[in-house]
């Protein structure tokens, strides 16, 4: 056979839904508390700042965590030379701490990562319970699966971690983890999250195929490359979240510079897109 053409399935132009009153929903991931580049300083400003008087603050009711909200244990070699806290339970209990501090009218999304504890596998369910009831148990704090559709105030979300973009990367031309957007395009096209098997996305043999795009949403917001960057496709806002990790060594021996410390939030009845920069370095922009 010589395959001259794919024709990808693609999705529809969309009539966005948006939000009938003004509300704001933030959209961060890639925390990685446990690790000593993990940014708590600017963090712990950011969270203040979403209990200050400013204007868009006030109007904050959603937070939404594409992942990777710990930096895990053994995820790679000699991890623990980089950790502060070298057990799951440690990392979990300092997030629970940091989030507590988020005003009880906000409502907190968290979804796991490739870092966080329980199956690696894809479609990955919630964290689990056993690593820290606390979360489980907060009243504004809603533990979903990766990849995850949510509805805030009618505006569908679209939530995935974004494991399959190492795949996509690196058998694509033209993609790279500078531009993530690009490579969100391609999965909206593929109506699929991870359309590359047997590769370095593991992915579990579900009766059904959960990675599927099924229904296109509104806003589709994906981390794992601790690049943020923002775009539109066919009516879909596209928003990729950055990190709260300042660059690793990993990172830079392999030429990977992230723009954390990024805090995006959109105006879900107008789709106005707001950020808040928590980085020292002034080169640090979208």
């Amino acid at each position: 056979f010589i395959i001259k053409d794919i024709i990808l399935p693609d999705i529809p132009d969309q009539s966005v839904n948006r939000s009938e009153t003004e509300a704001f929903a933030v959209f961060i991931s890639d925390l990685h508390i446990g690790s000593r580049y993990f940014m708590e300083k600017e963090f712990s400003e950011f969270i203040d700042w979403l209990s200050s008087p400013d204007p868009v603050a006030r109007k904050v009711r959603f937070v939404l965590i594409g992942g990777d909200v710990v930096d895990g244990v053994g995820i790679y070699p000699n991890q623990d030379k980089e950790l502060v806290f070298l057990t799951v339970q440690e990392q979990l209990k300092k997030l629970e701490d940091l989030l507590g501090k988020i005003p009880k009218h906000v409502k907190i999304f968290i979804m796991p990562g490739n870092h966080d504890p329980g199956r690696r596998a894809l479609p990955q369910p919630a964290i689990p319970k056993k690593y820290n009831s606390g979360l489980w148990e907060c009243e504004n704090i809603f533990m979903v699966g990766n990849p995850a559709m949510v509805s805030l105030n009618g505006v569908r979300v679209l939530m995935f971690h974004g494991q399959s973009i190492d795949d996509i990367v690196k058998t694509t031309p033209g993609l790279s983890y500078d531009s993530p957007a690009d490579v969100m395009k391609h999965l909206l096209r593929a109506r699929h999250l991870s359309p590359i098997y047997g590769s370095q996305t593991p992915i579990a043999p579900e009766l059904e195929d959960l990675m599927v795009i099924d229904e296109p949403p509104d806003i589709f917001h994906v981390g794992h490359v601790h690049r943020a960057q923002l775009d539109m496709y066919k009516g879909i806002l596209l928003i990729n979240s950055g990190s709260w990790q300042k660059q690793t060594p990993f990172q830079a021996s392999v030429g990977m510079t992230p723009n954390p410390g990024i805090a995006l939030m959109v105006n879900l009845k107008t789709f106005q897109v707001f950020h808040e920069n928590y980085n020292d370095n002034l080169d640090n922009v979208l």
